[in-house]
């Protein structure tokens, strides 16, 4: 752990692919235990920065600090006690799930091993001695979650986690995350879902063209940022339909709301606020998409 407590602090981190900057003076820290949400589009400099902190690439300049060991100095000192999990499933088909665990495990000197355990966790105890290469997406998707998991890792790095997945699998792995963020590991998830990003995330990161555009609690963003409103719906003389949409930070919000819904013929009301999305263009003018 670093002096201040923080499990990773990023400081004016920088990469350059020739002539393309990367990554352009990127500041961050992650608490022991907290799920960072790292967002923003193909290219905006997500994949860099987690291959510079992993120690797949070297910085151009500034620092890292993690679990109080200096990247890349300490490489793989740091890699001992991370996991990782990215979209590229590789796995070996040949090999039950039970199999590759115990192949990765031998990696970190783990010679023996119950696995039953983080099968059952991800629902694929029933299946763990079945070939790999009969596995669906989403069941190699979770594989590679309990692979990432085998070394008890005190962070997780993870790279659209949820991609692809049918609703039962993508609440699977959601649950393994949350449960290993309770157990203290620090987590640094990808993705465009902006949704999972939402429901997971204690914070998120906006990262544009290789800088951080915003970082605070999606709440925080959100009151900052975006603008809370209600949307009231009526019938119209009974035949069409009345909507209003009504601001909450105007003076008379709460005067506008009483005479909307004191109508005959309401017929619903919904809160409304923005979108991590929204904000995003927002403040970038792109697409998370993009």
């Amino acid at each position: 752990m670093t002096t201040n407590g923080n499990a990773i602090e990023v400081r004016d981190l920088s990469f350059a692919y020739g002539d393309i900057q990367a990554v352009d003076g990127v500041s961050f820290s992650v608490a022991p235990g907290e799920i960072l949400g790292f967002l923003g589009p193909n290219g905006a400099g997500k994949s860099t920065t987690i291959k510079m902190l992993t120690g797949q690439l070297h910085p151009d300049s500034g620092s890292i600090s993690v679990l109080g060991m200096t990247m890349p100095e300490q490489t793989l000192d740091i890699q001992a006690r991370i996991g990782v999990c990215f979209e590229e499933k590789n796995l070996y088909e040949n090999m039950s799930a039970r199999e590759n665990l115990d192949f990765f495990a031998r990696l970190y000197g783990i010679k023996k091993m119950d696995f039953d355990p983080f099968l059952r966790r991800v629902g694929l105890i029933d299946r763990a001695d079945d070939r790999v290469g009969n596995y669906s997406k989403g069941m190699r998707q979770r594989l590679m979650m309990t692979r990432a998991m085998i070394n008890s890792p005190d962070i997780l790095f993870l790279d659209e986690p949820t991609d692809g997945l049918d609703p039962v699998s993508s609440q699977s792995v959601r649950n393994v995350i949350k449960a290993e963020a309770e157990r203290g590991a620090s987590v640094i998830l990808t993705t465009h879902d902006m949704h999972e990003a939402d429901q997971l995330s204690d914070r998120v990161a906006f990262i544009n063209d290789g800088r951080i555009a915003a970082l605070d609690t999606a709440e925080n963003l959100k009151l900052e940022h975006g603008q809370r409103t209600v949307r009231i719906r009526s019938r119209d003389g009974g035949v069409g339909v009345d909507e209003r949409v009504i601001s909450l930070d105007e003076a008379n919000a709460g005067d506008q709301i009483r005479d909307a819904v004191s109508v005959e013929g309401l017929m619903t009301i919904h809160t409304e606020e923005a979108t991590l999305e929204d904000i995003f263009i927002k403040l970038t003018g792109r697409e998370l998409s993009a």
